[in-house]
C-alpha cells in the first residue's frame, strides 16, 4: 500500500504541494515508512506568505477577546484529543506513550497562557511627564511571522504558533520533515476551533523552505527550535534581512550530586532526566558531576538504575525507552562513543547493539555512560541521545567552574540538603535554568525559556511574557493639547462659612 502524502494548509484549505520531492515519514520501530511529507516548492512557500500577510489585516483587527475565545476552544478540542495526538506522536517520533503523553500536558499549557491576552496586550500610561503633555505605548501586532520547529516535541514547541496569533499576527509553520503529522492534526483542531483562513498556515518541507521562511521580505520574525549550529544560521540569515529571531539551540546540561544528596531521591530523578524521551531534548542531563566522596557508592546505584530501562514498543507501559528517530540519529550515536573511546572516555555502561526480539529492525540504543574529562568529545559537544558522561569533582568550586566552561548555557542543576551550597551554585552558574534536587528544570509556560552562550540566539527568550514581547511592538505616544476648560470664577474658591458648604 503506498504511503500518504502529506498536504498543506494555506489560507484555510488543505492542498497538495506540486513537488516531485518527498521526505519519508518512518516508524523507527519496524522501519516502515508511514508517510510522505512534500518539500514544497519556493513559489508554493511565497504563495503562503503572501496570503497569511493578506490575512493579517482583518486579523489584526480582531478583538483580543475573540482570540482568546479561538484559544479557549483549541485547548479544550486539545484535551479532548490528548490520547490520539499522543498515539500520533509515538508513531512518527518513537518516544512512549507515557512521555508523548507528558509532552502534550505541558504543550495545552501553552495555549493556557495566550488564552489572557486580553490581559497581556495591556499598555502603559503616564500623565503629565511634561506641562500638558502625557505619555503612553499602545502593543502593535506585526504581521507574519515564521515558526520553524524541532522534531523532538513535535506537539509541545509546533504550539508556540499561539503566542503570535494571540497578539495579533498570522503565522507560517514548517514542522519537522522528520514529525509533521502531528502538528497537521493540531492543525485541523485549529481549524475547527473557529480560526479564520491565512491566520495559521503550514508548509511542508526540509531546509531549503526553512531558509526561505527566514529571508522572504513579508515575514517579519522567525522563532525557531533546535541545534545550536542551525540556530546561529538562522539567527544570522533572519536578523541580516531585518528580521526578528528568536533561536533556541542546543545544551550540554550538567547535574551536580553533593556528598549530603539524598540518593534515594536523586538518582532516580537524574536517570529519568538523562533518559526519558531516548534522550532527545535538550532538557536532558548529558554530564552527571560527583563529588569524590561518594563517587563510588553512586557510580554503582546509578549503573544499576539505567540498566533496569526497558527498551521496546512505546506503547508498553512497561517500556522506558523506544526507538531513536531516524537510521542517521542512530548512526550519529556509534560514531559519538568510537570517538569519545579514542579520546580516552572509559565505558562503564554499553548499550550499543541492544537486542528487542520482537523489534528487530528496531533503530534502539541502549542507556550508555561513559566516565570522561572536559576536553572528551562526548562531555563537550550535544549528543541528541542516549550517550551520557560521569565525573567525579573534588569541591563545589570545581564543578561550577566546569559548567561554566561549557560553550553551552542552557541548564545546570545541584542536588543538595545545604542551602548555602544552593545558593552560591545559583548566584555563580551561567547558564539560563537552574534547578534545585529536580533533574529537568524546564520552565512552566508562563515563565520564559531560553539558554546562554551558544544554546540561545536572540533578544527575547521563548514563551510567556518575552513571547508577547517578540510577537508585538511598542508604539509610544505622545500628545499635548494647547487648550484646556478654565473652571468658572464662582468654583474657585468657597467660604467656609458659607450657610450651604459641606466640609468632607
Amino acid at each position: 500500500m503506498e504511503a500518504e502524502k502529506l498536504k498543506n494548509y494555506v489560507n484555510g484549505k488543505w492542498v497538495d504541494s506540486k513537488t516531485e520531492s518527498f521526505f519519508p515519514i518512518v516508524n523507527s520501530l519496524n522501519g516502515q515508512t508511514i508517510a510522505l511529507c512534500p518539500d514544497s516548492t519556493i513559489n508554493e512557500v511565497d504563495l503562503t506568505i503572501s496570503l497569511a500577510k493578506k490575512a493579517f489585516q482583518s486579523w489584526r483587527n480582531t478583538i483580543p477577546t475573540r482570540r482568546a475565545d479561538v484559544l479557549y476552544t483549541l485547548r479544550e478540542k486539545l484535551l479532548a484529543a490528548r490520547n490520539e495526538l499522543a498515539e500520533i506522536i509515538t508513531l512518527e517520533h518513537g518516544k512512549t506513550l507515557s512521555d508523548a503523553k507528558g509532552e502534550l500536558m505541558r504543550a495545552i499549557q501553552y495555549v493556557e497562557h495566550p488564552c489572557g491576552i486580553p490581559e497581556l496586550l495591556k499598555g502603559d500610561h503616564s500623565e503629565d511627564v511634561g506641562t500638558g503633555v502625557d505619555e503612553y505605548y499602545i502593543r502593535e501586532p506585526l504581521g507574519v511571522f515564521s515558526l520553524l520547529p524541532p522534531f523532538n516535541f513535535p506537539a509541545m514547541i509546533a504550539l508556540y504558533f499561539t503566542w503570535p496569533i494571540a497578539c495579533g499576527n498570522t503565522v507560517v509553520v514548517k514542522p519537522s520533515e522528520l514529525c509533521p503529522m502531528t502538528m497537521l492534526r493540531i492543525t485541523e483542531l485549529a481549524e475547527e476551533s473557529g480560526l479564520p483562513p491565512g491566520v495559521l498556515n503550514i508548509v511542508n518541507g526540509g531546509p531549503r523552505v526553512g531558509e526561505r521562511l527566514c529571508v522572504h521580505p513579508d515575514i517579519e520574525g522567525v522563532t525557531f527550535v533546535g541545534s545550536s549550529k542551525v540556530a546561529e544560521m538562522v539567527y544570522r540569515t533572519s536578523t541580516s534581512h531585518g528580521k526578528r529571531a528568536q533561536c533556541q539551540g542546543g545544551a550540554k546540561n550538567h547535574v551536580l550530586v553533593m556528598e549530603d544528596a539524598n540518593l534515594d531521591e536523586a538518582i532516580p530523578n537524574i536517570v529519568n532526566s538523562c533518559f526519558g524521551h531516548t534522550s532527545q531534548r535538550c532538557f536532558a542531563v548529558s554530564n552527571v558531576l560527583v563529588d569524590e566522596k561518594i563517587y563510588d557508592s553512586f557510580e554503582e546505584r546509578f549503573i544499576a538504575a539505567c540498566q533496569k530501562l526497558k527498551l521496546g514498543d512505546g506503547h508498553d507501559p512497561k517500556v522506558n525507552m523506544g526507538p531513536v528517530v531516524n537510521q542517521r540519529a542512530l548512526d550519529r550515536l556509534y560514531e559519538s562513543v568510537d570517538k569519545a573511546l579514542k579520546q580516552g572516555a572509559k565505558l562503564i555502561l554499553d548499550g550499543r547493539n541492544p537486542k528487542i526480539e520482537k523489534f528487530p529492525d528496531g533503530l534502539f540504543f541502549g542507556p550508555t555512560l561513559l566516565e570522561a574529562e572536559p576536553d572528551n568529545f562526548a562531555f563537550k559537544e550535544e549528543i541528541f541521545g542516549p550517550v551520557r558522561c560521569v565525573k567525579s569533582v573534588k569541591s563545589l568550586q570545581e564543578a561550577i567552574n566546569i559548567i561554566n566552561s561549557s560553550m553551552y548555557g542552557h541548564t545546570a542543576v545541584i542536588y543538595t540538603q545545604n542551602g548555602g551550597w544552593s545558593r552560591h551554585f545559583i548566584r555563580n552558574v551561567n547558564t539560563g535554568q537552574i534547578g534545585v534536587n529536580v533533574g529537568t528544570p524546564a520552565p512552566i509556560a508562563f515563565y520564559p525559556v531560553g539558554g546562554r552562550k551558544i544554546s540561545f540566539y536572540g533578544s527575547h527568550r521563548g514563551r510567556a511574557n518575552d513571547a508577547i514581547d517578540f510577537y508585538t511592538d511598542k508604539k509610544v505616544i505622545v500628545t499635548k493639547w494647547s487648550s484646556y476648560v478654565e473652571e468658572p470664577a464662582s468654583s474657585k474658591s468657597t467660604e467656609i462659612n458659607e450657610p450651604n458648604s459641606v466640609l468632607f
